[in-house]
């Protein structure tokens, strides 16, 4: 079985994976969750954030093989981890993430994308090193499929986030791109547009791409089933 090491994305922390944890253990694998620095309990000052301490927080969390899961701006983390040092890293899960383009920010692609429906709902901070979504669009953007308590939740938990990593570009090398590399896309995502995820994808194995019917909090509407498409992904990253 697969150890994973699951990464929030924008704005979230290492809460939003509580359903899926356990999940993963019901099916023999070991998980963890992190916050990454500015995030959930780290109080990293937002100026201070980069997109290389991301990634210096996701490999020292690692004791071994894992499998790094990123959630939508977790797409960058994760690889800029890999690209650091990809000793200890089984493959790289995208779950409805950004997939990193060499010499591009996520900022630039996210400006790429063929719709911005996130662009309304984001506040910068007066100081401009963090932004925040407005909590009056959060339900329809992220959650408009999840139970009112993971709602509930998510307004108490989500966190202003930091723009600094968001506007560092990412140099791709073959120590992240020979890594198993597997896209869970969200059909029913209104955050990341979900052709905008097939696009992205369109780059990976086929078989090592799947969609869920669901918003673009799967960790929240469907943790089960997210839980068994990770665990068809650590079948396929077993090494031979």
């Amino acid at each position: 079985m697969a150890d994973f090491l699951l990464i929030h994305g924008s704005c979230h922390g290492a809460w939003c994976w509580h359903r899926v944890i356990p999940a993963l253990e019901a099916l023999g694998h070991t998980a963890r969750a992190i916050d990454l620095p500015g995030h959930g309990l780290d109080h990293t000052p937002a100026a201070s954030v980069t997109l290389d301490s991301y990634a210096g927080a996701i490999l020292s969390a690692l004791a071994g093989p894992t499998i790094l899961v990123g959630h939508s701006m977790a797409g960058y983390p994760i690889t800029a981890a890999a690209e650091r040092d990809p000793r200890l890293i089984r493959a790289l899960a995208y779950v409805c993430a950004y997939l990193p383009v060499s010499g591009l920010s996520l900022a630039d692609m996210r400006r790429a994308g063929p719709r911005q429906p996130l662009a309304p709902a984001i506040r910068v901070d007066a100081t401009r090193t963090s932004f925040a979504f407005d909590p009056a669009m959060a339900d329809d953007l992220f959650y408009h499929d999840c139970a009112p308590e993971a709602q509930a939740l998510a307004r108490l938990c989500l966190c202003p986030q930091p723009i600094l990593p968001q506007e560092t570009p990412l140099t791709l090398t073959d120590r992240s791109q020979s890594l198993p590399r597997h896209y869970i896309r969200c059909s029913e995502d209104r955050a990341i547009p979900p052709e905008y995820q097939q696009t992205m994808a369109r780059g990976l194995s086929p078989e090592n791409v799947s969609v869920l019917p669901s918003s673009h909090s799967p960790f929240f509407s469907m943790p089960g089933a997210l839980a068994r498409l990770l665990h068809g992904i650590a079948d396929r990253s077993m090494p031979t």
